[in-house]
């Protein structure tokens, strides 16, 4: 039996208002400091190319909304639901059986944490076609469309992570894969989808909690739109909002953009992603078992 939760974030959200007189007073405070303090600037967020990255740093740059949302096992469960067993070839289990020397290790040197992750590790990352619809209609009529999507080759790929997320998934029990889409609705605004997969959930978790407590910290990169889109590639400085849900092993990161790159109206912008990000939500649940 799952258990559907969500972490409280303190506010469902600011008022659109509130939110752009918030996000102008901080660009003003942000070009009044200069270098001063730290003795650095925000460096410019990277864009990942299509299909290949650029190997930049990812650090702060403009201003963005997050939205937080976990839904994991029961406590009582500790486990995901594991995946069917592969077919074995005929003989083999009869042979490993028999050669196998029998555990020694007492039933307490195996932790909670281990077991889970061994077991929820053990499966592959969703099938890309399943996860990234090529078309998401919204419940009121908003149409998604993706551009592209691949598996990465590593969930810390340069220019693909910034080095925190890439700390946070070394110290974990590691990573089964990442996979990303974009996606562009019918008024040609850009939406970046990135997956990861960890091995235990308890890591997903951690990752959900912690990234959405610094709005403005960009620790996944963006897409630059593929050749033959019609679309353009925004400039670094343009506006962005992020959203992270959480479900068993999975983490899904969402990412807008306005058409014109312009730093205003991020609660719209929120309220148009949420459809697309729902649907690839609503298939990492399904998929987990959490949904």
């Amino acid at each position: 039996m799952t258990d559907n939760s969500e972490i409280p974030t303190g506010r469902s959200g600011p008022d659109p208002d509130e939110w752009d007189d918030f996000v102008r007073r901080f660009e003003a405070d942000r070009a009044g400091l200069g270098t001063g303090g730290s003795g650095q600037q925000p460096a410019p967020r990277t864009r990942r190319v299509w299909p290949r990255n650029l190997a930049l740093a990812l650090l702060a740059a403009g201003a963005a909304f997050a939205v937080l949302k976990y839904t994991g096992v029961a406590p009582g469960n500790g486990t995901a639901a594991p995946a069917p067993a592969a077919p074995t070839p005929a003989g083999a289990t009869s042979a490993a059986s028999a050669t196998a020397p029998p555990s020694t290790a007492p039933p307490s040197a195996v932790s909670p944490r281990s077991t889970t992750a061994a077991t929820a590790g053990a499966r592959a990352v969703m099938p890309l076609v399943e996860l990234f619809p090529e078309q998401v209609k919204g419940p009121s009529g908003a149409a998604f469309t993706r551009l592209g999507s691949r598996l990465m080759d590593s969930c810390t790929e340069p220019g693909g992570v910034g080095r925190r997320l890439a700390a946070m998934i070394e110290e974990s029990a590691g990573c089964v894969g990442e996979q990303i889409a974009l996606y562009k609705d019918d008024r040609n605004n850009q939406y970046n989808m990135a997956v990861f997969t960890m091995k235990d959930p308890q890591d997903t978790l951690r990752l959900v909690t912690e990234l959405s407590m610094a709005f403005d910290d960009y620790q996944v990169a963006v897409q630059a739109p593929p050749p033959g889109s019609g679309l353009p590639a925004l400039p670094a400085d343009s506006g962005l909002v992020q959203a992270f849900t959480g479900h068993g092993r999975v983490m899904v990161v969402a990412m807008g953009q306005w058409s014109d790159g312009r730093t205003a109206d991020f609660q719209q912008l929120v309220n148009r992603m949420t459809p697309l990000q729902d649907a690839v939500s609503g298939k990492v649940g399904a998929h987990e078992g959490t949904g």
